[in-house]
């Protein structure tokens, strides 16, 4: 039975869906006005244009140009109007302010203004005022704005769930609101996409979402805190604050594959925002080294460690993920400004330029990058040839001089210079490349760092925020490069606990080396996993600070078989369950490419996909990966196959472990045959 304030509430509803349908009437109408002018305008200058002058038709362009992009905008209004009518609001506060004036404010996706009567019905998530729903429950509120501080009451809170028009619930006044809503829609089947979070933000993710001060911000999360989905809020309600000086075009997101793109790229679009260039650190690396070397790839590298587990290779890739290892390479770039140009006397013709004068105009250029400074410093030699000789230079001089200049430095290649590095800090044996030109994966952003000192690089000027996701993949030499080449804003996230490269891993305090400014926030309250997930999980990896939400499923499994074909089978039998099952998601979660690539020919079904570092897209159903791959991703259901103690024994191998498990949702299943793997012994954790 519905009671007097939900009945009122559904005739609000229902008022609301009527005056968006007439709003989009009135669009439809305007478009068809604006497409009648439009043509009528092409017409009239077809048979008019023998008699416009040049400053007649520059008018009449601006004038088509005008009226295109007045329909435009008005055709994408009509579509954040019909994704209204679907939902309109979910959220209402009514607010009374110091001098006793009671607003109703609903809070939506979109604002939605009654023109005619010139009032907000409807504000955006967003906006100032929308952060009462957020930061505040019943009694004493504050929201700021441009004029200042507004003080009040919290008088009434409601929350509803409104799909295809209609309300499902609605919740009122109650403390734990949030947490409410909060746990209905945890309880919901994942899909191929993520999804906006705005009903259900807490408030120290709003907090984060509306830092508008922070030059960097660093979001260091536990698995299933929202990190990724607070970064792309956080970026939404900048694009709508600063919406006068920054568009979806001046942000660029570094993701860390294609399908974690793809999986993410719902949520923008979602919340009203354009589509937000994105490219992974490999493609950057690409760009910057103009594909003069082959080089490893992150993935690459990390199925090196899986399948080889060689103890050099650990050690090299130990000292490039360092803050020593960028000290070191900064001080080597120092002795090669102050030793490696050796000058000796040039004679041009019959005049002697000194080496104290070569040196001199060297140093000169301190501010220009070493290996750009030969054209000046030649400039500079043709200049005192030709006023101490009082006679241009002939062909052969000029030659001789582009000639001599450059030979003075001890290395013309960047990769000479790096290869030096290495001789220099007493390591030779750290720098490995293959006859094929073939970088390993931990060198290729130290050779563009040398790069970028020793040549200079125009930076990313048109980028006004970067977006870093997976932050602990990269290392602080990584993180350099970005520093110069992206001079905007920037907000970095990640969790030190799911590197896939332990001996690589950046935290928020590594970070901070290079990013001394940083705002940086620790979110430890989990979001994703049931109490009992997270529990099992914290056996591999404890986290005392973790905080899981109250929500409770059944307990993860673990299944032992005296066979692989025994696990195989068991697993089989696992996916016809789920497809009876009301859950949209199953990850089977292997630990490397190999395994999971068997896997699928043994499980080859209707609906089972293989997801690989060349897939593009993350699909609903059976996916089948490895735990490198699933990183950022979630799936209702998880099976970790093969968590034998052969399989999972190394450092790499439990952080694969701890990733795989805490992908899951609702339910998680690990098989093995042979014996356990330590880091799930019960003995081993009591």
């Amino acid at each position: 039975m519905i009671n007097a304030t939900e009945q009122q509430e559904r005739e609000f509803l229902a008022q609301i869906r009527e005056k968006l349908t007439l709003a989009i009437r009135r669009i439809d109408d305007a478009v068809k006005q604006f497409s009648n002018e439009l043509r009528e305008k092409k017409q009239y200058i077809h048979e008019h244009q023998s008699g416009m002058d040049e400053a007649d038709m520059v008018a009449a362009d601006q004038s088509i140009n005008r009226m295109a992009l007045t329909g435009e905008a008005a055709v994408a209004r009509k579509r954040k109007l019909i994704k209204m009518g679907q939902s309109p609001y979910f959220g209402r506060v009514d607010f009374i302010t110091q001098d006793d004036q009671r607003s109703m404010i609903y809070i939506g996706i979109f604002s939605f203004t009654d023109e005619r009567q010139r009032m907000n019905l409807i504000y955006d998530w967003r906006a100032p005022i929308s952060s009462l729903f957020y930061d505040f429950e019943l009694g004493e509120a504050s929201y700021a704005t441009p004029r200042g501080k507004i003080q009040g009451n919290i008088a009434l809170k409601r929350q509803y769930k409104i799909k295809n028009g209609h309300m499902e619930f609605m919740i009122e006044n109650d403390v734990n609101i949030h947490d409410d809503i909060l746990q209905k829609e945890l309880a919901r089947s994942s899909d191929d996409k993520m999804k906006n979070i705005v009903a259900t933000i807490q408030r120290d993710q709003n907090a984060v979402i509306r830092n508008e001060s922070a030059q960097v911000m660093v979001i260091q999360g536990v698995a299933g805190s929202g990190k990724t989905s607070i970064a792309l809020h956080r970026i939404a309600f900048l694009l709508y604050r600063f919406r006068e000086t920054i568009s979806a075009k001046d942000i660029l997101i570094i993701s860390p594959n294609q399908v974690f793109a793809d999986y993410i790229s719902n949520v923008l679009p979602e919340l009203g925002e354009e589509y937000i260039p994105e490219m992974g650190m490999e493609e950057l690396a690409s760009e910057l080294l103009q594909k003069k070397y082959q080089f490893q790839t992150f993935f690459d590298q990390v199925s090196s460690l899986l399948e080889e587990n060689d103890p050099a290779f650990i050690e090299r890739l130990r000292f490039k993920s360092s803050i020593d290892f960028l000290s070191k390479l900064n001080q080597y770039l120092i002795h090669v400004e102050n030793n490696y140009f050796t000058c000796t006397d040039l004679v041009v013709g019959k005049t002697v330029v000194s080496s104290r004068f070569l040196l001199g105009r060297f140093k000169a250029y301190h501010r220009v990058p070493i290996l750009k400074r030969f054209a000046l410093v030649v400039k500079e030699v043709q200049d005192y040839v030709k006023a101490a000789t009082s006679h241009k230079l002939t062909g052969p001089e000029k030659a001789k001089i582009w000639e001599a200049v450059p030979r003075m430095i001890k290395f013309n290649t960047i990769l000479d210079f790096y290869r030096d590095f290495y001789d220099w800090i007493g390591k030779p044996e750290f720098f490995k490349i293959d006859p094929r030109q073939t970088l390993e994966y931990a060198d290729v952003f130290a050779v563009i760092y040398v790069q970028l000192r020793l040549e200079g690089s125009t930076t990313f000027t048109h980028v006004k925020h970067l977006l870093v996701d997976e932050m602990q993949d990269y290392t602080p030499i990584q993180y350099e490069v970005l520093s110069r080449l992206f001079l905007c804003r920037k907000t970095i996230l990640g969790d030190v606990s799911q590197t896939v490269n332990p001996y690589s891993a950046s935290s928020a305090e590594t970070i901070e080396r290079v990013f001394p400014q940083a705002d940086v926030v620790r979110l430890y309250r989990s979001y994703r996993s049931t109490v009992e997930i997270t529990a099992f999980a914290q056996r591999i990896l404890p986290n005392p600070k973790i905080i899981p939400m109250e929500r409770h499923g059944q307990q993860p499994l673990i299944a032992g078989f005296s066979s692989r074909k025994e696990e195989i089978e068991a697993v089989k039998q696992q996916i016809k369950t789920f497809q009876k099952s009301p859950y949209q998601s199953l990850g089977i979660i292997c630990k490397t490419l190999r395994q999971a690539t068997d896997t699928f020919e043994a499980l080859k079904a209707s609906g089972v996909h293989l997801l690989t570092a060349d897939s593009v897209a993350f699909e609903e159903g059976v996916i089948i990966t490895t735990a490198h791959l699933a990183k950022g991703l979630e799936f209702d259901e998880v099976v970790v196959p093969f968590a034998s103690a052969d399989n999972y024994k190394t450092e790499v191998e439990k952080q694969m472990l701890y990733i795989a498990c805490t992908r899951a949702m609702h339910r998680l299943k690990v098989t093995y045959s042979g014996d356990l793997t330590d880091f799930l012994s019960v003995k081993k954790n009591t």
